[in-house]
């Protein structure tokens, strides 16, 4: 089985992810995209989290070992969970900033401090708030294993970041598999896919040269 096109496939079919080139989505940056992702919905079909999970599970292991799996905040946090049940591990996640009042944490749930870390998240698109929950543990004195996400954009950004912060990162699928994937099941026209590869390339500037 290609994991790859199998997860793509699966998040289609559920329209976690939507592709729409010509009534482009408009990310919260302002950044004009022909796709919408958002992976908290596979959360609402019991199969196929299932399936999700059992796929991370077996690219966990890519990692080397680690005792701790964390979230990151907010769309990490299920996926996170659910990963850790799964490998009979505690869980700890990271809010994106710390918390106003109470014990005004940043990382929720118990952390020693020395521990080697796996970090999930739902989606890597810059990388930024992943590598900034990464800080947030490293800042506790934990290792980090890596990060685990569902889907990438492949931005060359995001592949920069994770260099310079010399932290390493696999997904289950990418955006190259999603396009072969929707190509083959006709979710998509074959005409479209050199517009949806030209906005990989160059996101900010993709609807302006359109």
């Amino acid at each position: 089985m290609n994991i790859k096109s199998e997860v793509a496939k699966k998040l289609l079919q559920i329209k976690a992810i939507k592709l729409n080139p010509q009534n482009p989505f408009t990310w919260a940056s302002g950044i004009q995209s022909p796709i919408y992702c958002d992976n908290r919905v596979l959360l609402s079909y019991p199969s196929i989290r299932s399936f999700i999970i059992e796929a991370m599970v077996e690219k966990s292991k890519e990692f080397g070992s680690f005792n701790l799996v964390a979230g990151v905040a907010t769309a990490g946090i299920a996926h996170g969970a659910l990963l850790a049940n799964a490998l009979d591990l505690p869980f700890v996640y990271v809010r994106s900033k710390a918390k106003a009042h109470g014990r005004q944490n940043l990382i929720e749930g118990e952390l020693r401090g020395n521990e080697r870390v796996l970090v999930i998240e739902d989606l890597i698109s810059t990388g930024g708030s992943c590598l900034t929950a990464v800080q947030a543990l490293e800042d506790q004195g934990c290792h980090i294993a890596g990060v685990l996400a569902i889907f990438t954009y492949g931005f060359d950004k995001a592949i920069k970041a994770f260099e310079e912060a010399d932290c390493s990162f696999k997904t289950l699928s990418n955006y190259n598999a999603l396009l072969e994937e929707a190509a083959a099941c006709n979710y998509i026209d074959t005409k479209d896919i050199d517009t949806l590869k030209a906005w990989s390339t160059a996101p900010e500037t993709w609807a302006s040269s359109r």
